[in-house]
């Protein structure tokens, strides 16, 4: 049943929180698969929801300020919706078109894991959302689409892959979503890194992203950083439900210590060396006036520019096309890892 969009004063989302002091520590100082090892560590053994638990976890997890259901798949953020969902009264059920009733979407779909328990009801994949796109988008893969044969009335869309390297049907959702989605999916070759390498996903080769997927996750998750509903849901999980976190969420950085063209790089910690961006330049101090070694990457791995200096500072001209780079620093004081914005 569609319930019409009003405006309506409400009550912002719950503030920012951290995890408890230490939930951490066991990560600290880590990066490379000594990280994702030690994150597993940290949140597996989670509480497991009966997939009926889950129609009233969603209204503690996805409950928008004005007490409908935050549905992806239609919501327009900072826009009316064409329609909204009411807990309880609008959940599948039967449907014939969008906007019918909600139901519990997999976004990493149940079929690339073969259904297994504790995967298959995790909230931080499974987001309650429009029955009929949920069906639309099925078991394809994200990706992105520039000719669809399908478009959502909040504009999400299926058709054919534009994302370099990748062929085939997939479905993108709004931007809006697409880091909240990519996190989710750092979070499952994180939480069940040990059983990955045996799911049938088309995104998988032996338990690791394609490296198509990999760099589309990585741009979703640079280009949409975590929003407040995002922290608020995490918090939700963490207290009330499963007794986990997603620690892509709470420390967003990690995901470039995992994956991606620095992964394994750990930033020098003692403060000395720096670099920070003055226009189209990038400058770099460093403490020794030994020489300093510097790779600047794309987002796709590749090595865009190196270069050397001596004395303790220099600049690199960034002659290169709009995107996100990744800077590295090589000293005798340790690796320094700077994301820039071209």
């Amino acid at each position: 049943m569609r319930i019409p969009s009003t405006v309506l004063l409400a009550t912002p989302l719950l503030t920012f929180a951290q995890p408890p002091a230490g939930y951490y520590d066991p990560a600290a100082g880590l990066s490379g698969q000594a990280l994702r090892v030690a994150l597993r560590d940290i949140i597996d053994g989670h509480t497991v929801l009966a997939n009926s638990d889950l129609w009233a976890a969603y209204e503690a997890t996805d409950r928008k300020p004005n007490n409908t259901v935050w549905d992806i798949y239609s919501d327009v953020p900072d826009g009316t919706p064409p329609y909204e969902f009411a807990f309880g009264t609008d959940q599948c059920g039967t449907y014939d078109e969008e906007g019918d009733c909600f139901n519990r979407e997999h976004s990493f779909p149940q079929s690339w894991f073969n259904g297994a328990p504790g995967m298959d009801t995790d909230l931080f994949h499974m987001y309650p959302t429009d029955a009929w796109v949920n069906q639309q988008r099925g078991n394809w893969p994200f990706g992105t689409v520039s000719n669809p044969t399908f478009t959502s009335e909040n504009g999400g869309k299926r058709g054919p892959c534009t994302w370099p390297g990748c062929s085939g049907t997939v479905f993108e959702p709004i931007d809006a979503y697409k880091g909240d989605l990519a996190r989710g999916y750092f979070y499952m070759l994180t939480r069940y890194m040990d059983q990955a390498s045996s799911w049938p996903a088309p995104v998988l080769d032996q338990g690791e992203f394609l490296p198509w997927v990999e760099d589309l996750l990585l741009t979703w998750h640079l280009q949409d950083p975590v929003s407040p509903k995002e922290v608020a849901r995490n918090n939700t999980i963490f207290t009330s439900l499963q007794g986990n976190r997603n620690p892509f969420i709470d420390n967003p950085q990690w995901v470039q210590y995992i994956w991606g063209p620095t992964a394994g790089i750990s930033d020098n910690t003692d403060g000395r060396d720096r670099i920070w961006q003055d226009g189209e330049l990038v400058r770099i101090r460093t403490a020794e006036a030994a020489q300093a070694d510097v790779s600047i990457y794309d987002m796709r791995g590749g090595l865009f520019l190196a270069t050397s200096f001596t004395g303790g500072q220099g600049a690199v001209l960034l002659d290169a096309p709009a995107g996100i780079y990744l800077v590295v620093l090589d000293t005798g004081n340790g690796r320094l890892v700077q994301r820039v914005v071209r």
